[in-house]
């Protein structure tokens, strides 16, 4: 099988089927992109990759259409990342479909993404009226550094930008509202909630506000963005701890927020947010 986004449904003519076909799933392996960052052996992290689905749909045995939200949770170790638009082309495909149950939804999905990620997913399926999956949550918890008077000169990822005060040691837990990437195949614009959690040398948040923004005009798929992040807090910071979370706004009805930490039990604190 082809993996190169070359090959991918990204910015193809696309004919939309309704009924089940687990071959539209496109996997992307994780390896390209963490070759860039050095990361080809130990990787420096743990995490998840956390799906929303927010237009899942298919029929029941009499041919009465269900709807359901959908939560994804895919491991940090899984050898492949599936391309975005193949996901959505797949879900597409159980409208027309019938099952049985809830429950047989939930194990082919599981079935289906697992063997295409090379790992073990998690699936959740939520009906509407539990309102579980769709709840806004709040960023207070967490210190916006979204209103500092800083000069912005890149928009191309810059970690030289970063710097730490040694000298002062601080447990602190960051957001900002102001990361963008873009997708690297269409150009079209992804836009996320950045959460940092750390303790270890005080990290300048000026700088790391002109850091953010400079993912402005960067390419690349929203994990790759989170470990990028990661890679270069860690290695010009040194944390003794860190977690990287970020929220991406849904298209095509799915949205990505990928989870890194060196903390193998860490988990993120947030859920869905005002623009998701």
């Amino acid at each position: 099988m082809a993996h190169s986004v070359d090959f991918s449904p990204l910015g193809q003519k696309t004919t939309y089927i309704s009924e089940y076909d687990a071959s539209l799933l496109f996997p992307i392996p994780r390896s390209e992109s963490r070759k860039e960052l050095g990361l080809e052996n130990n990787l420096p992290f743990y995490g998840v990759d956390v799906w929303t689905g927010y237009e899942l749909s298919w029929l029941n045995a009499k041919g009465k259409p269900e709807v359901a939200v959908v939560e994804f949770s895919i491991p940090f170790d899984s050898p492949f990342i599936i391309e975005s638009k193949s996901f959505k082309l797949y879900l597409n495909s159980l409208n027309q479909t019938r099952f049985s149950s809830w429950d047989s939804v939930e194990e082919l999905l599981i079935k289906d993404l697992s063997s295409v990620a090379g790992a073990k997913i998690a699936v959740c399926l939520y009906g509407l009226r539990q309102g579980v999956a769709l709840n806004i949550d709040s960023i207070a918890e967490a210190s916006c550094i979204d209103d500092l008077d800083v000069v912005v000169e890149h928009y191309h990822p810059a970690p030289d930008i970063l710097i730490s005060d040694k000298t002062t040691r601080v447990s602190e837990y960051l957001c900002s509202n102001l990361l963008k990437s873009n997708c690297p195949v269409t150009g079209q614009p992804d836009w996320a909630s950045l959460f940092i959690e750390y303790s270890g040398a005080k990290i300048n948040q000026e700088a790391l506000l002109r850091y953010v923004i400079s993912f402005r005009e960067h390419q690349d798929f929203h994990e790759h963005c989170v470990e990028r992040i990661f890679v270069d807090v860690l290695n010009r910071c040194k944390p003794e701890h860190l977690s990287v979370y970020a929220r991406y706004t849904r298209r095509g009805g799915l949205d990505i927020n990928p989870f890194r930490s060196t903390d193998k039990n860490a988990v993120p604190k947030v859920g869905r947010l005002l623009r998701q």
